[in-house]
């Protein structure tokens, strides 16, 4: 967990930034996400066949993508954090073999709502963009008193 407990403490405000996460891509990463999310595209699983269709090697789904950029900011959150809203759009693809680097920026807060601009970059441009709306709910105080 990058900040959980800790980021829900301390009051965020616009402009401030979350750590980054790194995330080898790993050939079982893509194949399981694909897998996972009942994705069976050959571009996904059969590097042959992803490269007798212009691509170089397998590469990563969205719905992959949109797990991780969901993990980086729930990871952020803590456990309570629920997702509201997540907008993303893929560029470069996730090959096998690379990294990618998750990074997120404040952009706005509205009560317990707090919009984060996510981009994730590999070593040949931004692999994702977006943002996400995550609510954190506050704790509540225990009540001291017998039932």
């Amino acid at each position: 967990m990058t900040g959980g407990a800790e980021a829900t403490e301390r009051r965020m405000k616009a402009g401030d930034e979350l750590p980054p996460l790194e995330i080898p891509i790993t050939r079982t990463l893509i194949v399981a996400g694909a897998v996972a999310s009942r994705d069976y595209q050959d571009v996904h699983h059969d590097a042959e066949l992803a490269r007798e269709k212009g691509s170089p090697d397998i590469f990563m789904n969205i719905l992959t993508t949109n797990g991780l950029v969901g993990r980086y900011i729930t990871d952020h959150f803590g456990p309570t954090a629920v997702l509201r809203r997540v907008a993303i759009r893929l560029g470069a693809p996730n090959y096998p073999g690379d990294t990618m680097v998750l990074t997120g920026t404040v952009e706005e807060l509205d009560g317990d709502t707090t919009t984060v601009r996510v981009v994730g970059a590999n070593a040949i441009g931004r692999h994702v963009t977006g943002t996400v709306t995550v609510a954190v709910p506050t704790a509540t105080a225990p009540s001291g008193g017998a039932a």
